[in-house]
């Protein structure tokens, strides 16, 4: 399949659906925590797909690298946000189990992604 937009990027489409599960978890977190944990969790879960389309629209390899790092560094602080939300009874296990199991995949996605990017760079600049 030839790849003609950021929506035909498999690491995408996993951060994409991550995003809206976040959602989906987070309308169930306490009212007073909507401009705390709960925006910040969402804020680092948008910033993953935002970051890696933006990095899919550059022109350089250069560019496209920065901004897949970027999004690398957005799913690392998710998973910090995630471990407090469980910690703090937030999340119940099954729900923290489910979200760190996508996280840990598209980690692997997204490095798969920059290394990729990175090798393929005369390809990637044409």
């Amino acid at each position: 399949m030839k790849i003609k937009s950021f929506t035909d990027l498999i690491v995408w489409k996993e951060s994409h659906r991550l995003t809206i599960e976040i959602y989906k978890a987070t309308e169930k977190f306490p009212s007073n925590e909507i401009f705390g944990i709960t925006n910040q969790i969402r804020r680092a879960a948008v910033s993953i797909p935002s970051n890696i389309a933006e990095g899919f629209g550059r022109i350089t390899t250069k560019d496209k690298k920065q901004f897949y790092i970027i999004a690398r560094g957005s799913l690392i602080e998710l998973q910090s946000q995630l471990l407090i939300c469980r910690d703090l009874g937030y999340l119940n296990n099954k729900a923290f189990n489910e979200l760190a199991t996508l996280t840990n995949n598209i980690h692997r996605l997204i490095n798969g992604f920059i290394k990729s990017t990175v090798e393929n760079k005369y390809v990637a600049n044409k």
